[in-house]
C-alpha cells in the first residue's frame, strides 16, 4: 500500500497515533532533563484540510471530527486532553482548515529546552516541512532517509527522548526494513523510547513483524491495535502501534481510550475491534 499522508490526515488512525504520542510525551517532560524527538518520516508537518487531497477523501471528518465533537467520559479528559489541545478547536462554523501531523504534535507538547530532530526524504515535502515549523529554533529537518538518519542522530546529546518510525509503506518489504532499522537503532540507543506505526492490511506482515518484535531481545514492548471496521472492506480499517521503552501508564491509559475510540469512530454496520498486550516484559 501506499499511505500518502495528505489524503488521510486527521482520520482514525492519526487519532489514534497522535492521541497517544501526545501521552508519551506528556509523561516524559515530567520529569526536568531535556530530551529529543526524532521523526524518521516526518511529512509537511501540518496539512491543509481544505487540499484537493485531503477535500478527496475527507476522512478527517470520521476522525478528529467525531472525537471533537463526541462527550468524553471524565476518565479520558486526561487523556486526551495534550492530544486536542494541539489539534486546536474548529473553527466558528464547526470545519478544521488544517490538522497537525506528529511534528506539529510534538512541537506543542515539548518544552524550550527540548529538541526536535525530523527527518523528510522527499524533497519538496522537507522543504514545506522547513517553511511550517523549521523556524522554531529547537528543531532541526533534516531532507534525507530517516532511516539512514537514525544511524547519524542516536545517540542523542540528551540520552533521553522519543523515536517516532512512522513510514508510508510504499515498498512490499516495508515491515523488514522497519524491524530492521528499529533493531539497528536499539542497539545504539538502547534506554530510548520508541513508537512505530504500521497498517493492519496485510496480516501475515504483520504477524511476522510481532513475531520479530517479541524475539528481538528487546525488553520492554507494547502493542496497541485498534480496527474501525471491516478489514477486507476497502479503505484502511485498522491501524497498529509497537512502543519500546513505554511510560508505565500507557497500557492503562490505552485500555481505557482503545474502546471509546472504536466506539466513536465505527464504521456503521462493520465489526470494530481493539487489542491491547506486551509483546515482551510486562
Amino acid at each position: 500500500m501506499n499511505y500518502r499522508h495528505a489524503f488521510h490526515a486527521g482520520n482514525f488512525a492519526d487519532v489514534l497515533k497522535h492521541a497517544l504520542l501526545a501521552r508519551v510525551l506528556t509523561y516524559m517532560i515530567a520529569k526536568p532533563a531535556p530530551l529529543r524527538f526524532v521523526d524518521t518520516h516526518a511529512g509537511l508537518g501540518v496539512y491543509d484540510l481544505a487540499s484537493d487531497e485531503a477535500t478527496r477523501t475527507g476522512e478527517w471528518r470520521d476522525g478528529i471530527a467525531r472525537v471533537a465533537a463526541a462527550p468524553r467520559p471524565p476518565e479520558l479528559a486526561e487523556v486526551l486532553a495534550p492530544y486536542l489541545a494541539a489539534v486546536g478547536p474548529a473553527g466558528a462554523d464547526g470545519l478544521w482548515r488544517c490538522y497537525p501531523g506528529s511534528p506539529a504534535v510534538a512541537q506543542w507538547v515539548l518544552r524550550p529546552e527540548d529538541r526536535l530532530t525530523l527527518c523528510e526524504l522527499h524533497p519538496d515535502d522537507a522543504a514545506a516541512l522547513k517553511r511550517e515549523i523549521g523556524g522554531d529554533k529547537r528543531v532541526r529537518v533534516m531532507a534525507s532517509d530517516g532511516y539512514a538518519a537514525l544511524n547519524a542522530v542516536l545517540p542523542p546529546p540528551e540520552r533521553r527522548g522519543l523515536v517516532l518510525i512512522d513510514p508510508p509503506f510504499e515498498k512490499t518489504d516495508e515491515f523488514d526494513r522497519l524491524l530492521a532499522a528499529l533493531l539497528r537503532a536499539h542497539a545504539k540507543w538502547p534506554t530510548g523510547s520508541y513508537m512505530v506505526w504500521y497498517p493492519l492490511k496485510n496480516r501475515a506482515a504483520v504477524g511476522r513483524f510481532a513475531a520479530g518484535l517479541a524475539g528481538s531481545g528487546m525488553k520492554r514492548v507494547l502493542q496497541v491495535h485498534l480496527l474501525v471496521g471491516d478489514p477486507d472492506a476497502g479503505p484502511l480499517a485498522g491501524s497498529g502501534l509497537a512502543f519500546v521503552n513505554p511510560p508505565y501508564t500507557l497500557k492503562a491509559e490505552a485500555e481505557a481510550l482503545l474502546p471509546w475510540l472504536a466506539a466513536v469512530m465505527g464504521r456503521p454496520g462493520q465489526p470494530t475491534e481493539w487489542t491491547v498486550r506486551w509483546l515482551a516484559g510486562e
